[in-house]
C-alpha cells in the first residue's frame, strides 16, 4: 500500500521538475517549491484521519462539503473554530443568517488596559462549508462536533497588536459610519477568525495573477479560476485542488517570523486537540473529518496527523472573564472585516443557490431555523456504504484539462440588463431601454475581452458603471451598489430572541406594553401618554436608560424631556433596537439588567483615573435621574468630595458650580433636609476655592470663566456654607491676596470687591469713567466689559452698573474709535458670556424706555439727579401721605417690617400710627415704593 502512495504523484512531480527546468537555468529554489507543493498534497491526502480544506464562504466549499458529509455520514467532525464557542452553536437554530459568533470581554486580567474592550467573531453565512458542518453534526444523532482551534483568549495571547496576522483583521468603528455603510460596520472593531483564509500573502503575487487574470481583484480571480471550475468537480479533485493552492500560498508568503509561528502554533493546537479527543474517546480516524482551512491542510509542523509527536504544551488562559454569544452579521461587515471585494458574498451566496438547483445537492440546515423548509418525511432504508476516498492523482488531468467555456446564457444576462435598468431608474438615474442595451452588448465585450465566453457577475458589474453612471450619482446609492443589492442584496442577519442574553430579552420584555416590532430593523415611533396609561412610565424609564447606554440613534426622544425633579407626561420616540442589536447584545455582557450595568458604568466614571469633580457630579445626577438610588448618590457624593479635595486646577470649575445649582435645588424642593454629602461638598469647596482664588487671579491658564465660576460658588453657596461653620473671613482675606493683571479679572474682582462691601457702587462707576477717559487702556475696554459680563455670575445684582458701562461707552466715543473694538467686544461676549447675555438684554429692556417717541426725554437712571433732602416727605405732611401708602398696602408693609425686624400691630384710629417710626427710619424705601407703585 506504501509504494502505491509513492506513485501516486510521480507523473506530476516529473512534469514539474521539467517545468522548472525549462523556466530557470538548473536545480534551484523554484523546483524545491514545485516538488515540495506535490509533497505537501500527498501527504495531507495520505492521512488516516481526512482532512477536508475549504476557503471560507465559498459555494464550490460549500457544496463539496454537503456532498461529502452525505457520502461519508462521519461520527466526529473536527472544526477549526475557537473552542470555547462551542455552546453557542446550537443558538444558530434560533437566529436568520448571516450571524457572527463573539467572545467578548470588557475587563481585562493579563492583558494591556487599553486593549478593552476584547472582541472576537467568527461570521457564520448558509453559503459556507463550516455552517454545512455544523448543521451536519447538530441535527444528526450520534455525530458529535469538536472545535479544535484556539480559544478566545490565546487569540490575544499570541497577538503582537500591530501586526496583521494571517486571520485577524479590523472594521471600521460603527460611531461615524455613514448611512450606506452601517451595515460594514456591524462587527465593529472586532477580531474576526475565519476558516480558510486563502489569499496570497505577499502583494507582487497577487498583482501577478490579477493582472494575468485580467480581473480587478481578488474575489473576482476567486471565482473564476476556483470557484467555477471546482463548482462540478468530485471530491477528490476538489481535496486535491484545494490542497494545492493552500500549499502554494504557504511556501510563497514572506517570511514574517511572527505570522508563521502563529500559523504553526494553531496547527500544532489543533492536532494536539484531535489526537486527545481520539485517545479519550476511542473513536477510528476512519470515522472522523477534520475541516479546516487550505492553508493550515497542508501543514508541515511536526505535530500534523493522527501519528505526529506530542510535544506542543497548550499554555493556560488568563484570568479575564470572557462572555459569548450571537451578534448580528452582514455581507457587507464580512466583506469589509476580512477585505474582500464589495458584493462578493452577496455573488457568492446567489452563486451557492444556483449551485443547489443545478446539482441537486440537498444542503443540510438546522432545525427550526429562520426561513428553513419542513424536512419531508422519508422512507427509511438501509444505510449506504461509505465511499473510500480514492487517493489516485487527480490533479495532472485538472492542470492539463483546458478551462472550460461556459455557453452564453442570454436570458440571465438579458433579466440582469433590464432589471438594472430598472433599479437606476427607481434611484433617479435617467437610464432608458437604449442603456439596457448598451450594458448587455458590453457585458458581452467585456467577458471577450478577459478571455471568457460567459459574464460573470463582475463583467456585468463594470458595463452596468460604465452605460449608466456617467459621471454623477444623483441619490444614495451608486450602481455598482445597485448590482450588489441585486445580485443578492446585503443579507442582515438577525439574532433570534431566544437565543438573546438575558439583559436583552429583560429589555424586550419590559417595553412590550409599547407594541412594536422591536426586533425589526429601521426606525419606529412610540408614542407614550404616560398622563392617561401611567403603566408606560417604567416603558419611559427603560428608554431613557437606553439612551444613556447605547449608541446615538437606539433610541431618540421626539418629545419630552428627563430633568431633576420632574415626572413625564407625554414623550415620543424613535426607536430602533433592531438595527442596533449587536450593541444591546454586547451589553448584556456587562451584566444582567440594565439597571445594573448603567451603576457599573457610573461607578467606573467616577472611579476612573481620569475622574473630575464635575464627571463625579454628572454622574452623581445621572444616577438621580435613572437610578434614583440614595445609596448610590451618596457613595458617588463621597467620591466627589475626594477629587475635588485632590483638584488643582479651575478647569472644571463651571460644571461644577452648574451641577451643584441644579442638586441643591433638587434635593431642597425633594427632600425634607439635604444629603450629608452634599453638606459636605459645598463646605469642603468653599474653603477649596478660596485657597486657589488668588492664584486663578494671575495664572494665565486659568480662564475669566473659570474664576467667575469660582466666585459663584463661593458667593452663592455662601449662605449655606457660614451655617455649616465656614469663615467669611477666609473669602475676604482670599480675595484681598488676588492681584490681576488682565483687564477682564480686574473687573471680575472689582465686582468681587463690591460684593463683598470693599468697593461701592459710585467707586465703580468712578473707576469705569476713568478707563474711558484714558486713551490708552480705550482698546482694551472690551475686555473689561467681558469681565463684567461674567461677573454677572457670581453677582447678579451689577446688571445694572454693566448696562450703564455698555452704554456710556457707546455715548462718549467717538466712531473712529469706538468702530475698531466694535467687534472685538461683539465676538468676545459672544464667546464668553453668550449664557449671561439674557441677563443683560432683560436689564436693559428694564431700564431704556419701551417707545421710540419716550427716548428723546429719556434720562438715564445713573445720569438722573437725587432728590434733595429739602424735597424728601418730612413731618407731618409727608408722614401722613405715606400712612396712606402704607394703609392701601398692608400686606407689602407687613413683609418688609418683618425683613428688618420691626414688630407692631396696625392701629387705624391714631393718626400717627406705630407704622411711621418705620417710614421714619428708611425714608428712601418708602420713595421707592411710591414711585413702583405709582401712588399719585
Amino acid at each position: 500500500m506504501s509504494g502505491t502512495h509513492e506513485q501516486t504523484f510521480e507523473e506530476l512531480r516529473g512534469q514539474l521538475q521539467e517545468a522548472a527546468a525549462t523556466f530557470s537555468d538548473g536545480p534551484d529554489a523554484l523546483e524545491g517549491i514545485l516538488l515540495g507543493i506535490v509533497d505537501d498534497v500527498d501527504r495531507a491526502v495520505r492521512e488516516p484521519l481526512e482532512i477536508f480544506p475549504v476557503c471560507h464562504h465559498s459555494p464550490a466549499s460549500a457544496l463539496a462539503m454537503a456532498r461529502r458529509l452525505r457520502e461519508k455520514q462521519p461520527k466526529v467532525v473536527y472544526l477549526e473554530l475557537c473552542e470555547d464557542m462551542a455552546p453557542l452553536l446550537t443558538e444558530l437554530r434560533n437566529c436568520r443568517l448571516p450571524v457572527a459568533v463573539q467572545a467578548f470581554a470588557t475587563e481585562v486580567d493579563g492583558f494591556p488596559a487599553d486593549w478593552s474592550p476584547l472582541s472576537v467573531v467568527a461570521p457564520i453565512t448558509e453559503a459556507s462549508a463550516e455552517y454545512q458542518a455544523i448543521a451536519y453534526a447538530l441535527d444528526t444523532p450520534g455525530v458529535e462536533l469538536v472545535l479544535v482551534d484556539r480559544s478566545s483568549d490565546h487569540v490575544f495571547q499570541w497577538d503582537a497588536r500591530g501586526t496583521d496576522s494571517a486571520e485577524t483583521g479590523a472594521g471600521p468603528g460603527a460611531s461615524d459610519a455613514p448611512p450606506a455603510e452601517e451595515e460594514a460596520a456591524l462587527h465593529g472593531d472586532a477580531v474576526g477568525v475565519e476558516i480558510g483564509d486563502l489569499r496570497p500573502r505577499f502583494a507582487e503575487l497577487e498583482e501577478h495573477l490579477l493582472h494575468h487574470g485580467k480581473v480587478r481583484h481578488w474575489s473576482e480571480w476567486w471565482h473564476q479560476y476556483v470557484e467555477l471550475p471546482l463548482g462540478d468537480s468530485d471530491h477528490d479533485t476538489y481535496r486535491q485542488v484545494m490542497l494545492l493552492i493552500g500549499s502554494l500560498f504557504r511556501r510563497l508568503a514572506p517570511g514574517d517570523p511572527h505570522r508563521v509561528r502563529v500559523d504553526e502554533d494553531r496547527e500544532r493546537h489543533m492536532w494536539t486537540r484531535m489526537r486527545e479527543h481520539l485517545a479519550a474517546t476511542g473513536t477510528d480516524a476512519a470515522d472522523c473529518l477534520y475541516v479546516c482551512g487550505a492553508f493550515h491542510a497542508a501543514s508541515r509542523v511536526a505535530e500534523f496527523g493522527v501519528h505526529g509527536t506530542d510535544t506542543f504544551e497548550i499554555g493556560p488562559r488568563s484570568a479575564t472573564r470572557w462572555q459569548h454569544g450571537l451578534i448580528p452579521s452582514s455581507h457587507a461587515a464580512i466583506e469589509t472585516q476580512f477585505g474582500l471585494a464589495s458584493g462578493s458574498v452577496s455573488i457568492a451566496a446567489t452563486t451557492w443557490a444556483k449551485n443547489v438547483r443545478r446539482t441537486r445537492v440537498e444542503p443540510f440546515r438546522l432545525a427550526g431555523q429562520a426561513g428553513a423548509k419542513k424536512p419531508k418525511a422519508k422512507k427509511t432504508a438501509a444505510a449506504a456504504p461509505v465511499p473510500v476516498v480514492s487517493n489516485s492523482d487527480k490533479l495532472t488531468g485538472f492542470l492539463r484539462r483546458p478551462p472550460v467555456l461556459d455557453r452564453l446564457d442570454e436570458t440571465e444576462l438579458l433579466g440582469w440588463s433590464v432589471e438594472i435598468v430598472r433599479a437606476a431608474r427607481r434611484n433617479g438615474y435617467l437610464a432608458s431601454t437604449a442603456d439596457a442595451i448598451a450594458v448587455f452588448e458590453t457585458s458581452i465585450l467585456l467577458a471577450g475581452m478577459r478571455d471568457r465566453a460567459r459574464p460573470t457577475p463582475y463583467d456585468f458589474q463594470d458595463a452596468a458603471v460604465t452605460c449608466i453612471e456617467k459621471d454623477t450619482v444623483p441619490g444614495r446609492r451608486d450602481v455598482r451598489r445597485l448590482v450588489d443589492i441585486m445580485m443578492g442584496g446585503d443579507r442582515i442577519g438577525q439574532v433570534g430572541y431566544d437565543a438573546l442574553p438575558p439583559l436583552a430579552r429583560d429589555v424586550h420584555d419590559r417595553l412590550a406594553p409599547l407594541n412594536l416590532k422591536l426586533q425589526q430593523r429601521g426606525v419606529q415611533r412610540a408614542l407614550l401618554d404616560i398622563s392617561s396609561q401611567p403603566q408606560l412610565e417604567q416603558c419611559s424609564d427603560v428608554l431613557w436608560m437606553l439612551r444613556y447606554l447605547m449608541p446615538q440613534g437606539t433610541a431618540r426622544p421626539i418629545m419630552g424631556e428627563r430633568r431633576l425633579g420632574e415626572r413625564p407626561i407625554q414623550e415620543s420616540w424613535d426607536l430602533a433596537l433592531g438595527t442596533h442589536q449587536r450593541a444591546l447584545i454586547e451589553l448584556g455582557y456587562e451584566g444582567v439588567s440594565i439597571e445594573q450595568v448603567l451603576e457599573q458604568r457610573l461607578r467606573r466614571t467616577a472611579y476612573g483615573p481620569h475622574a473630575t469633580a464635575a464627571t463625579v457630579l454628572e454622574a452623581i445626577e445621572d444616577a438621580t435621574l435613572h437610578l434614583r438610588s440614595r445609596r448610590l448618590t451618596d457613595e458617588l457624593g463621597t467620591r466627589a468630595l475626594e477629587v475635588l479635595s485632590a483638584e488643582r486646577s479651575v478647569d472644571g470649575a463651571p460644571e461644577v458650580l452648574r451641577r451643584v445649582r441644579r442638586l441643591l435645588a433638587y434635593y431642597r424642593t425633594s427632600e425634607p433636609v439635604l444629603p450629608p454629602w452634599i453638606e459636605s461638598f459645598v463646605k469642603t469647596g468653599y474653603a477649596h476655592y478660596c485657597t486657589l482664588l488668588p492664584t486663578a487671579f494671575t495664572d494665565d491658564d486659568a480662564t475669566v470663566r473659570q474664576v467667575a465660576a469660582m466666585l459663584g460658588f463661593l458667593f452663592g453657596m455662601e449662605s449655606l456654607a457660614l451655617s455649616l461653620g465656614c469663615d467669611r473671613t477666609q473669602l475676604e482675606l482670599s480675595v484681598g491676596q488676588s492681584h490681576p493683571q488682565e483687564p477682564s479679572k480686574v473687573a471680575l474682582l472689582w465686582a468681587a470687591q463690591v460684593q463683598l462691601g470693599h468697593l461701592s457702587r459710585a467707586d465703580l462707576r468712578a473707576r469705569c469713567a476713568a478707563l474711558l477717559d484714558n486713551p490708552m487702556v480705550v482698546p482694551a475696554y472690551p475686555r473689561y466689559l467681558s469681565g463684567f459680563v461674567h461677573a454677572l455670575e457670581p453677582v447678579p445684582g451689577l446688571a445694572d452698573v454693566v448696562v450703564e458701562a455698555v452704554s456710556n461707552a457707546f455715548g462718549r466715543l467717538p466712531d473712529p474709535v469706538l468702530l475698531p473694538w466694535l467687534p472685538t467686544l461683539i465676538s468676545t461676549l459672544r464667546s464668553n458670556g453668550a449664557e449671561l447675555a439674557p441677563l443683560l438684554i432683560r436689564e436693559a429692556g428694564r431700564i431704556f424706555p419701551g417707545r421710540l417717541g419716550e427716548l428723546d426725554a429719556w434720562v438715564p437712571p445713573w445720569r438722573a439727579q437725587p432728590l434733595p433732602d429739602a424735597a424728601r416727605p418730612a413731618g407731618r405732611a409727608g408722614h401722613s401721605r405715606n400712612v396712606a401708602l402704607l394703609a392701601a398696602h398692608p400686606g407689602t408693609c407687613d413683609a418688609v417690617a418683618s425683613l428688618l425686624g420691626c414688630d407692631g400691630t396696625w392701629q387705624t384710629a391714631d393718626p400717627d400710627p406705630e407704622g411711621v417710626q418705620l417710614i421714619g427710619r428708611h425714608p428712601d424705601t418708602a420713595v421707592a415704593l411710591e414711585s413702583l407703585l405709582a401712588t399719585p
